[in-house]
């Protein structure tokens, strides 16, 4: 491998799918650290060796913790930090300002990954997340920086540039929480139009990852179906059950009152460097479409 590698470019060029690909988690804790950001954020964060122990034993207790910082890398006099829970049908975020990162300490990590309040001020207004951590991958500077820049252009309240997030070789990268939606291969324009489309309760599926809130099959059933049905509306997809036997999924989605079934397998696609710093190759999951029915009905 060269320095002249970029994972993104070849995961692209293969047309490696999108789809069923988000990270599988519901709780996140978002810490405003204006950087630089090291190859392991927490590890290498400018914060005291006991908080960032802390949150580093967020991820046992099932919440996913982040450092955020505005495009332009501003030094704020008090530090943002977001709590969020992604459930796929209750979705929340609260807000807080801290004069000391001490503070941090008092975060019930168990509390939040239950989706329990944390008692800070509950904001109706999404985050949009991009993914600059450079030195965790080139490609996440490279296709995130430009697409923070356009974001914080176009929507700057709600703009975050974001540590990794997963996913590197579908930089740029963005999460959009609380929905837990995640979004790879944008380009600013596109990111900007995603973010205006989110606001008025739309989704971008040419570029839709998945629902964090759910499983990687049923992240890919979710798409499937949407496409089948061109419904884009965030909310309009609900799902009501799923069972896996093996390799292959069925989900179960309510929409406008009808019940649909999807059914997915995961299939292994040839193993492929999946990051700029890969150092062997790695299976690539893939989930294909088997069929897509009514509920009781025949299945297509």
């Amino acid at each position: 491998m060269t320095d002249a590698f970029r994972c993104a470019a070849r995961s692209q060029a293969r047309s490696d799918p999108l789809y069923g690909t988000a990270s599988t988690v519901r709780a996140f804790v978002l810490v405003e650290t204006p950087g630089p950001w090291g190859t392991d954020a927490l590890r290498d964060a400018r914060l005291s060796p006991t908080v960032a122990s802390h949150l580093r034993r967020a991820r046992v207790q099932g919440v996913r913790p982040l450092l955020v910082r505005r495009h332009g890398r501003s030094v704020p006099t008090r530090s943002t930090v977001l709590a969020a829970h992604a459930d796929p049908h209750h979705p929340w975020l609260e807000v807080a300002q801290l004069d000391d990162p001490e503070q941090l300490l008092d975060i019930e990590f168990g509390a939040l990954a239950a989706g329990e309040s944390l008692g800070w001020e509950r904001t109706e207004e999404p985050v949009f997340l991009t993914c600059t951590h450079g030195r965790h991958d080139r490609c996440c500077a490279e296709r995130g920086r430009p697409v923070a820049a356009a974001l914080a252009r176009s929507h700057p309240a709600e703009s975050w540039e974001v540590s990794h997030i997963g996913g590197d070789r579908f930089a740029g990268n963005l999460l959009v929480l609380p929905d837990g939606l995640y979004y790879g291969r944008l380009e600013p324009e596109a990111a900007t139009e995603l973010a205006t489309r989110h606001r008025a309760g739309d989704l971008d599926l040419a570029h839709l990852r998945g629902r964090c809130g759910h499983g990687f099959a049923v992240q890919a059933a979710e798409w499937f179906l949407r496409s089948e049905l061109a419904v884009t509306a965030s909310r309009a997809v609900r799902l009501t059950a799923r069972a896996s036997h093996g390799q292959q999924t069925e989900a179960t989605f309510e929409v406008e009152q009808r019940r649909w079934r999807v059914r997915v397998v995961q299939v292994q696609a040839a193993a492929q460097l999946l990051t700029c710093a890969a150092r062997r190759p790695d299976p690539i999951p893939v989930h294909e479409l088997v069929s897509i029915g009514l509920a009781g009905g025949s299945q297509q």
